[in-house]
């Protein structure tokens, strides 16, 4: 993972990887530490670049780091402490979380998303020392400092903490919350360990000196659990404006030579369709990576062709942080159907309700083990047991199958599931099959109770040009998949909900399917 080689001043473009050699086999203990080192190697190249235009080299990251632990230290912050962090993805994010590292300290990102009752539920429970937050935000009230993101330029000029913690790598550093869809957010608790075992395993969107481009917030567990990976291949983390702007996120992109680029279904499919994609200028891209939604065919294969880069596709959970991914050859139509392979420190497996494994092409429940897997739920053993079992296999909650190759097709959440007549119906298997519909940009299909046949299923379509018909939705899904798979009911809408995480809200479309009229 630590990496050493040429200056940037040497390399010959992004991504480069002459003399670049990443020592994985003995990293620095901790994330904190790597930071140290890579800054005295390639202390002058890129660590965050803003769209606003703010932007930190590798060694102003460290210094400012170093004098911010020093500044919260004076705040009472210490080993084993909480720093709440309600801020949005920036340069001051990243301060704040290596600041907490060097201190012991654990940071516990808050989506600046969240609700008022979420984001209180988290303060009450984890009684951080100090909350970092954005200015004029109004605050539930608590024993805890508060300093404002206005201060944080100030808090850069303190003197260095004396007194450091030895590094541990079985610390906890990261507490990364759920989007609490089902009830109040649960917390993700990580190790240094964890920050590692990731780095190793990250898949093909990192090499040395990339610039990547970073559409999730920082509270998210794409950010908090990768942060080793990315100080340990000197990457440039490119961060765009919020809310996200495809026309902003293009002059993004082509201004800071992105050779990473990351985006869900649905914003590359604005990037692609945006009047300035033709004469924006992305030559630097390498490859570029989507998912958490179904990945039409057609759309993996535009990508290919007008971006002129691999496209891959990950799956992970928060609590794995790392489960699998395809491969840069991987075909569309694999790309489309599965969501990769195992990642290389990664074990996964399918089985079925007594915990045997399931045969190739037979549905169960998605189980991995490695070390990228959290600790635990906060203050939560029950719920971490329900979960983790004794032999560390992550019980994720996903259905799907293995093939003869390792390739795992998901058919979605088990409580997502819905029974119409005598048969099991999986919401992602028919989302997968809708949304290569030419007239549909998206999708998201849910269960809605119905007198005859138990349940029934919802399409809420978001069209792109003319609307399809429910008709033509259930005659195009009849071609691939079992005839009671075909939708009921067809609903358009302008856009489809999000929660915090930018995932499709499932409750709110499945609350919305309760008030349709019965057709």
């Amino acid at each position: 993972m630590y990496v050493q080689g040429t200056r940037s001043s040497d390399r010959s473009r992004p991504g480069a990887e002459e003399g670049f050699s990443p020592l994985l086999a003995s990293p620095p203990a901790t994330a904190h530490r790597l930071l140290e080192a890579v800054a005295e190697d390639h202390g002058d190249r890129d660590a965050y670049v803003e769209a606003s235009g703010e932007r930190v080299t590798f060694a102003g990251w460290d210094q400012a780091a170093g004098a911010t632990a020093g500044a919260l230290a004076g705040l009472g912050v210490g080993e084993g402490d909480v720093l709440a962090v309600l801020l949005p993805s920036s340069v001051d994010y990243a301060v704040c979380y290596l600041a907490a590292m060097r201190l012991g300290a654990i940071t516990s990102g808050i989506n600046p998303r969240l609700g008022p009752a979420e984001v209180g539920s988290i303060l009450r429970r984890t009684s951080p020392a100090v909350l970092v937050h954005s200015d004029g935000l109004e605050l539930p009230a608590g024993n805890f400092r508060s300093v404002p993101r206005s201060q944080l330029a100030g808090l850069r000029h303190h003197p260095p903490a004396r007194h450091l913690p030895a590094p541990d790598p079985a610390r906890p550093v990261a507490l990364v919350w759920t989007s609490g869809t089902t009830g109040e957010p649960k917390g993700v608790l990580f190790d240094h360990r964890n920050l590692t075992a990731v780095a190793v395993g990250a898949g093909p969107l990192r090499a040395p000196f990339d610039r990547r481009i970073s559409p999730t917030p920082f509270s998210h567990v794409g950010y908090m659990t990768h942060v080793a990976e990315e100080i340990g291949h000197a990457l440039t983390t490119v961060v765009p404006a919020t809310p996200w702007k495809a026309g902003e996120v293009l002059t993004l992109m082509a201004a800071e030579g992105v050779t990473v680029g990351q985006g869900v279904p649905s914003q590359w499919r604005l990037l692609l369709d945006h009047p300035d994609f033709e004469r924006t200028d992305l030559s630097s891209l390498r490859i570029c990576g989507t998912g958490a939604a179904p990945v039409p065919p057609a759309l993996v294969r535009e990508m290919r062709a007008r971006l002129g880069c691999p496209v891959v596709i990950g799956y992970t959970s928060t609590e794995a942080a790392l489960t699998t991914g395809s491969l840069p050859d991987d075909s569309p139509e694999l790309i489309a159907r599965t969501v990769g392979r195992a990642r290389e420190n990664v074990e996964v497996r399918v089985a079925d309700q007594d915990g045997r494994p399931c045969p190739p092409g037979e549905v169960g429940e998605v189980q991995c083990r490695s070390g990228a897997a959290m600790r635990g739920y906060w203050q939560d053993p029950g719920r971490t047991a329900a979960v983790l079992d004794p032999d560390g296999w992550l019980h994720t909650g996903d259905n799907g199958s293995l093939d003869t190759d390792g390739y795992l097709t998901l058919v979605g959440r088990r409580s997502e599931m819905y029974q119409r007549g005598a048969y099991n119906v999986y919401p992602v298997e028919v989302e997968r099959v809708v949304s290569d519909h030419p007239s549909v940009a998206q999708v998201a299909v849910v269960g809605k109770p119905d007198p005859v046949l138990g349940e029934i299923g919802v399409a809420f379509v978001v069209p792109a040009g003319d609307p399809p018909s429910l008709d033509e939705l259930r005659a195009w899904t009849r071609r691939s998949i079992a005839d009671y798979k075909a939708p009921d009911v067809l609903e358009l809408i302008e856009q489809l909900p999000l929660t915090a995480m930018g995932k499709v809200d499932k409750r709110a479309l499945a609350e919305r399917a309760l008030a349709l009229d019965p057709r």
